[in-house]
């Protein structure tokens, strides 16, 4: 039974120890409007590539998992309204039944460690929802996290969550932050959600010598997060967002929508009431990480 297949190019830079940046594909087939979705998905591939470094683009497609797709693999991807969302628990039971997904933070992330890759860039993660004291909701990103030694770039947790408790979790899990170019935690939409960080890196030469630190370090297999603001400049208007997520919030309670039906609606609502300017944020977020991700990747 083959389980994985890891590009040529994704094998050989690997093999010789050259770059390598992991990529999430839910942002391809979920997170952006076609035919966007796939512009955007190759402007991230050549981001890593103006850096010198290699993208392996992370997928599960008829059953087999994928580090790395072709042009044909990630059209498919783009275009594909069948294609599931898999976390690192559905991988398993999606290989099972030659399912077809895109892989979200955790699943990227899992899946990219074992294939050896150091590196992975994504937007925001998972966190700790609202209102947790009543309903326990935490994503399965943080607890994938704690146990995955992988170097994770993104822009902070996604701002619908709970972002001080967010914080707090990741601490208990020993999942260690760095603000890069920052001393407070990006905000996702935003360049910072005003909590403070402990631990600044201001270039990737630094970030680089904090991960070769953590693996001579040894010990538990934690991830390490660089939290890289969005640009002011192309950041969501904080006085809108605030504004438009209490209104999402609002909406939501008066629906009764919870659990996983939380997160997609805010966003959804976010993007149709700020006229799609926190999904411009968001791309603006994206991309930064991905380069940051490839300077990394290369000083390492």
């Amino acid at each position: 039974m083959l389980l994985t297949k890891v590009t040529e190019e994704v094998r050989e830079a690997l093999a010789a120890h050259r770059p390598v940046v992991a990529l999430e594909s839910t942002i391809i087939a979920h997170g952006l409007p076609r035919p966007r979705n796939l512009a955007v998905a190759e402007e991230l591939e050549e981001l890593v590539r103006s850096q010198g470094a290699v993208p392996a683009t992370v997928a599960v497609l008829d059953g087999t998992v994928h580090i790395g797709l072709d042009k044909r693999q990630l059209e498919r991807v783009a275009g594909d309204e069948d294609i599931r969302k898999l976390g690192h628990r559905d991988i398993a039971p999606a290989l099972a039944a030659g399912a077809s997904g895109a892989t979200t933070v955790s699943a990227t992330a899992f899946l990219a460690a074992r294939a050896g890759i150091r590196v992975f860039a994504t937007g925001g993660l998972g966190g700790v929802h609202r209102e947790w004291t009543r309903t326990q909701d935490e994503s399965a990103d943080l607890r994938l996290l704690a146990h995955t030694r992988i170097t994770v770039v993104c822009a902070g947790v996604k701002s619908v969550l709970d972002v001080p408790a967010t914080l707090q979790r990741l601490e208990t899990l020993g999942i260690g932050i760095l603000g890069y170019g920052t001393e407070e935690f990006p905000g996702f939409y935003l360049a910072s959600s005003g909590q403070p960080v402990d631990w600044t890196v201001r270039t990737p030469e630094e970030t680089a010598e904090v991960i070769r630190a953590r693996d001579a370090l040894g010990g538990p297999d934690t991830a390490l997060i660089v939290a890289n603001p969005v640009p002011e400049s192309e950041q969501l208007d904080p006085v809108l967002h605030d504004r438009v997520l209490a209104e999402a919030l609002d909406e939501c309670r008066e629906k009764g929508i919870e659990g996983q039906a939380v997160t997609p609606f805010l966003l959804e609502y976010l993007t149709r009431r700020t006229e799609g300017a926190s999904l411009e944020a968001n791309v603006a977020a994206v991309r930064g990480n991905v380069r940051l991700a490839a300077m990394i990747a290369a000083a390492l």
